[in-house]
């Protein structure tokens, strides 16, 4: 589980913005949004952030892929080979690195895990565990420019694999690659962590035709909610067929084509299609049509495209981050996902949802603590700064209590992060 994300110099976010999932000591309602891990920790199950457009949430959520990204992929990376490097551009300090921190939670053990890049190098990486919930960190390694230094008796799969590693590569990733316990059991946790589009959904369908498909784990889960939300179908039908180039666009660029020719060619697609009853003239069923998916609607299709990511992080207890959660979609489906990922019977292995949105009703004492809510507002010089409901200062030096209409106070301005709307 994600316990922290603090990201700086990445696109709009300058200075080190921190996201907690760490629960306060406030006697919030609803209580099932917390799970408690041990006497000293609360974790947040889910975290909502706010903001007007162009405010940063998106790239709230970009820093955290960006960080997957290179945890994942840079010990693919040949040596000189550049790095993603997307750093805050609206300054004449251009020498800073983008800096990229998590603390998460392991197989009962904390860890703080983070490093400094530029386009050229890994400038610094670090690594420290604790126990859940204590305080005192044992480091496990450390690395700047000068070298990596190993602490022997806590990272002993990282000893004399150092000069291994190339300026351009995760020290962690090589460890992991090479078969250190510790560095794989987080690269995996890496893995399994998600940050996807609520608008371009699409990239994630092939996932979730597969769970439809091969009625794999998730696939109960996300067939009950099909139906709970009523999206106007009887059932999801899939099909298996060849790739056929002849199916793609006759204007579509050549260069485009052959690309995709080349990477499907001798593959198997899944194809889905909506089962709809036919019904006579007195209501009554008398049968069923097929409906291809692209012929419902996009809010629909966005539902079942985003089915594989949500229900598979239900299943096993993973954390998923999605940007812009309610484009295409109604308030109250909205509010069910969240409620899904809050209540324990839908949510028993405690995963995690972090999400921007724009649907001010989810703003509820009766869906959100004020600790799960969080806002993005840019500052005069354009810098995207991150805070949460609690750390908020109302005019008259008061705190936003938790009987506050969270919703009418937000679009009054009294949080901040709102559209400034000049008149004419």
């Amino acid at each position: 589980m994600l316990l922290e994300f603090t990201c700086a110099n990445f696109r709009s976010i300058n200075h080190k913005c921190t996201l907690s999932l760490r629960a306060q000591g406030i006697a919030d309602e609803p209580k099932n949004n917390v799970f408690q891990i041990n006497k000293n920790a609360k974790v947040l199950k889910t975290a909502a952030l706010y903001g007007a457009n162009s405010s940063g949430k998106t790239n709230v959520v970009k820093a955290f892929l960006a960080m997957i990204y290179q945890v994942v992929e840079s010990v693919r990376l040949n040596p000189g080979e550049k790095l993603r490097f997307e750093p805050f551009r609206l300054t004449t300090v251009q020498n800073n690195p983008t800096f990229l921190e998590a603390v998460f939670i392991v197989d009962n053990t904390t860890y703080r895990y983070g490093f400094e890049y530029n386009e050229s190098m890994i400038l610094g990486e670090w690594l420290y565990s604790s126990s859940v919930g204590g305080k005192r960190e044992k480091c496990l390694f450390i690395r700047t420019e000068e070298g990596i230094g190993v602490n022997e008796n806590t990272f002993s799969e990282g000893v004399g694999k150092e000069v291994n590693t190339d300026d351009n590569r995760l020290f962690l990733s090589l460890c992991a690659q090479l078969g250190g316990d510790i560095s794989k059991s987080i690269i995996t946790k890496f893995q399994s962590m998600n940050a996807i589009s609520g608008i371009e959904s699409r990239g994630y369908s092939a996932y979730s035709k597969a769970m439809l498909h091969t009625h794999s784990e998730g696939y109960d889960s996300a067939v009950k909610f099909f139906d709970r939300v009523q999206l106007g179908f009887d059932s999801i039908e899939t099909k298996e067929e060849d790739f056929d180039e002849s199916d793609l666009p006759q204007d579509m660029p050549s260069e485009l084509k052959e690309s995709i020719v080349n990477q499907f060619r001798g593959k198997k697609r899944i194809l889905l299609f909506s089962k709809h009853n036919v019904y006579n003239k007195n209501g009554k069923v008398v049968g069923y049509t097929i409906f291809d998916i692209d012929e419902e609607s996009e809010g629909t299709k966005k539902l079942i495209e985003l089915s594989g990511p949500i229900f598979d992080t239900l299943a096993n207890g993973k954390v998923l981050w999605i940007d812009e959660l309610d484009a295409k979609m109604h308030p109250l489906i909205s509010n069910h996902i969240v409620d899904l990922f809050n209540n324990p019977k839908t949510n028993p292995h405690n995963a995690q949802l972090i999400f921007s949105t724009h649907d001010t009703h989810l703003l509820s004492s009766k869906l959100l603590r004020r600790d799960q809510i969080w806002f993005t507002e840019k500052d005069k010089m354009e810098q995207t700064d991150l805070y949460n409901m609690m750390d908020i200062e109302l005019p008259d030096g008061s705190k936003p209590r938790s009987d506050s209409n969270y919703e009418r106070n937000y679009i009054a301005g009294r949080y901040g992060a709102v559209p400034f709307i000049l008149n004419d």
